[in-house]
C-alpha cells in the first residue's frame, strides 16, 4: 500500500486523489443540500454529474465523520427494491460548515487561479535570464 501510494505520488492521478480526499465533505454535504439521499445514490449523482470525473469508491467515510460532528442526519428510511436505504440529510450545524468549506475552497482556488494566471509574468524578463 505504501508503494503505491508513493507511486502515485508526483503524478496527476495523485493530485486527483488527493483533491478528491480533501473536498469529500464538502461535497456529500452540497449533495444532501439538493435532497436527501443516501450514500451509493451519491456517489453514483456526483459521477454523473461529472461526467465520470469525480468517482468515488465510497463515501462512509466522510459520512460518519459528518454524522459524529452533527452535520448530517438520518433523515428516513425506505425499502426500495427489497433494500432497507438509509436517506440522509443535512443539519443547520451542517449548513454552516458547508458554508465555511465551501468559502475557504472558494479563498483557496481563487488564489492559485490568480498565481498561475502570472506565469510567465511574474517577475518580469530578469526571470527569463536565469
Amino acid at each position: 500500500m505504501k508503494a503505491e501510494r508513493r507511486e502515485k505520488g508526483g503524478t496527476p492521478q495523485g493530485m486527483r486523489d488527493a483533491f478528491k480526499k480533501t473536498t469529500t465533505e464538502m461535497l456529500v454535504l452540497f449533495m444532501l443540500r439538493q435532497r436527501p439521499m443516501y450514500v451509493y445514490e451519491m456517489a453514483q449523482e456526483v459521477q454523473r454529474l461529472t461526467a465520470g470525473v469525480l468517482t468515488y469508491n465510497t463515501l462512509y467515510l466522510a459520512v460518519y465523520r459528518l454524522q459524529a460532528s452533527g452535520c448530517i442526519e438520518e433523515a428516513e428510511k425506505r425499502i426500495e427494491d427489497g433494500r432497507a436505504r438509509i436517506y440522509l440529510g443535512i443539519t443547520a450545524a451542517g449548513q454552516v460548515y458547508y458554508e465555511q468549506l465551501y468559502a475557504e475552497y472558494r479563498t483557496l482556488t481563487a488564489a492559485l487561479d490568480g498565481l498561475l494566471a502570472r506565469d510567465g509574468a511574474l517577475y518580469g524578463e530578469e526571470s527569463q535570464d536565469v
